[in-house]
């Protein structure tokens, strides 16, 4: 495969997938009503979240919830899931893209939370969007080679801060359509939190074995979206186009090894938006009904998106069902993970 990396898994099973739900809903009509004015002032139509992305709603941690207390949370009950002692845990993976500050790291503020041991390696995973299935493989990798016995991946997300500055900003008098469309994507951001336990599959025959992944970069369209804690600026058309190719360009790459087109029970897609997921499914020719949907009363939620869709499905799945995450990140990256649940 030339233009994408290829990693086969030989011994690293899921034993448990869990998500952390923020509890205050923010409905896209109430976004709305707060940027009234200006869509007036600037001549666009109210109800774009919803017509236009597919979102009805997101949610918001309440006042004095953090995303560390999201992601220890998810982390916690992935744990008590699991049936593994917390004191086993090697390594521990944040992959939240919201941090507070630049050091420390805030995978010691969730191993604090969790009560993890001194022995048990954390450190912080970030790539955009893709940070979690990233988190999932060097875990994976670790455990494959015995570094490690069990491994914890988690992430907790926070749209708050930055919303709230965009609505702010967006308010402004000065503010132009070219502006509202730049940071239309920041308001369909969400908050929430995930966690999943892997560990050795030969020692753990009810879990669900982590198969392959296949990677690929796209770097040259590392400025179609960018942000921080106050702004984030995107050009819709030109992200949706890049990565619609990476991703096409990677499932032409897999085809010589895995036949990901047929066979597969689920496609857990990286929730963006019903453009978004539409446009996916019919340029890679994905069933639209093996494609779960979490965006639409969560939002797009950054690297827990793919975990926390995977967790509302695990009532559903069955043995032998094939599962196949997929994500991208701005940036762009993007990679395939499948799991022989």
């Amino acid at each position: 495969m030339s233009g994408s990396s290829v990693h086969r898994f030989s011994n690293t099973a899921i034993l448990s997938v869990s998500s952390a739900d923020a509890s205050t809903i923010i409905t896209s009509a109430a976004l709305d009503e707060r940027l009234a004015d200006t869509y007036a002032r600037v001549g666009l139509r109210p109800g774009l979240l919803e017509r236009l992305a597919g979102i009805r709603e997101r949610r918001w941690w309440p006042e004095g919830v953090s995303f560390v207390d999201g992601a220890a949370t998810a982390g916690a009950k992935a744990i008590s899931e699991s049936g593994v002692d917390p004191a086993d845990i090697g390594l521990m993976v944040n992959t939240s893209v919201s941090r507070k500050h630049l050091e420390p790291s805030t995978a010691v503020s969730v191993h604090h939370a969790l009560g993890l041991p001194p022995s048990c390696q954390n450190f912080d995973v970030t790539n955009a969007c893709l940070g979690f299935v990233n988190g999932m493989e060097l875990a994976g990798a670790m455990i494959d080679s015995g570094v490690v016995d069990f491994a914890l991946v988690v992430n907790g997300e926070d749209a708050t801060g930055v919303q709230e500055a965009t609505i702010a900003r967006l308010s402004r008098p000065e503010t132009t359509a070219k502006d509202v469309v730049a940071q239309f994507a920041t308001l369909t951001l969400g908050s929430g939190a995930a966690a999943v336990v892997l560990g050795r599959a030969d020692r753990h025959p009810e879990g669900h074995r982590l198969v392959a992944a296949v990677s690929r970069a796209g770097t040259e369209h590392h400025q179609l979206c960018v942000g921080d804690n106050d702004v984030m600026n995107t050009d819709l058309k030109g992200l949706l186009d890049a990565g619609l190719q990476l991703s096409a360009d990677l499932w032409a790459d897999a085809a010589a090894e895995f036949d990901w087109s047929q066979g597969m029970s689920r496609y857990i897609i990286h929730q963006i938006s019903q453009v978004h997921t539409d446009a996916l499914c019919e340029r890679l020719g994905i069933d639209p009904d093996l494609v779960p949907r979490t965006f639409p009363t969560r939002g797009n939620i950054g690297p827990a998106s793919v975990p926390v869709t995977l967790a509302e499905e695990v009532d559903r799945l069955e043995d032998g069902d094939r599962v196949l995450l997929m994500g991208i990140g701005s940036g762009l990256n993007a990679s395939c993970l499948e799991i022989a649940w």
